[in-house]
């Protein structure tokens, strides 16, 4: 009687598709967590929400949270945007990222001056409108979603960090996915940063509030100056007027 010889098959330590599956998963990973470790920070909702709260003074609650998510699709498209295309849009019109950060620069440093100078006080966050909710509608874009939420900084760190930078097809798609996921986890940390500041408000009181909307108004001042220094800075160099600016750091000293 013969013995029938049933083959088995060694266990491998893991199939080469499934390797190369975890691969790109760590990359994915690694490329979201840094466009957000870099552009995040920039944006900076937390610290934008008083101001949002302040120019919007007099909008209901539910006009307010309307107008909030409408920021965020706004400043979702506007950084995936300038991660997909931003470069070669500068290529088009022949543009330069310092440029771009001198011009922005002064937008931003105009927008904080305003709001230094404000002499309006913070009215309660449940009295009645004042204005038209759709005059404040049409802000949405300019001034609350640029350059208020995303600064030419925010957009000349997405423009860095952006797909075209990619070498080969495979990294491309990673960034690709990566520069949506990292835009969408943004834009919803705005939406929530905006659409609940005026709990702030509550926690903090109307006078602590008016000093708080004072000191975030002065940093964006501050930071607008620091962008058009970056620029001139950087065009400086490439004139050979100033010494390079070391890689590596995005605000030189």
């Amino acid at each position: 009687m013969g013995v029938v010889q049933v083959a088995r098959r060694a266990p491998s330590a893991r199939e080469p598709g499934s390797i190369l599956l975890w691969s790109d998963l760590n990359q994915l990973v690694g490329a979201t967590l840094l466009i957000l470790g870099a552009v995040l920070p920039v944006v900076n909702p937390l610290g934008d929400a008083p101001l949002f709260l302040q120019m919007t003074e007099g909008m209901d609650p539910v006009s307010r949270a309307s107008l909030a998510t409408r920021v965020a699709v706004y400043s979702f498209g506007l950084l995936l945007g300038s991660m997909l295309v931003g470069s070669f849009v500068l290529r088009l019109f022949d543009l330069s990222l310092p440029v771009v950060q001198v011009a922005g620069g002064a937008v931003v440093c105009a927008l904080g001056w305003k709001l230094l100078n404000q002499d309006e006080a913070p009215k309660p966050a449940d009295m009645p409108t004042s204005r038209p909710p759709g005059d404040m509608m049409a802000k949405a874009l300019y001034p609350l979603t640029l350059p208020l939420t995303v600064d030419p900084g925010s957009i000349s760190v997405a423009i860095t960090v952006g797909v075209s930078h990619a070498h080969s097809i495979e990294s491309t798609v990673v960034r690709l996915v990566a520069a949506l996921l990292s835009s969408a986890l943004i834009a919803v940390t705005i939406l929530l940063s905006y659409r609940y500041a005026w709990r702030l408000r509550q926690a903090v009181g109307q006078t602590r509030m008016s000093v708080v909307i004072r000191l975030s108004a002065f940093i964006v001042l501050c930071i607008g100056v620091q962008i058009v220094w970056t620029g001139l800075r950087t065009l400086g160099a490439e004139s050979g007027l100033l010494r390079p600016i070391p890689e590596g750091i995005p605000f030189p000293p």
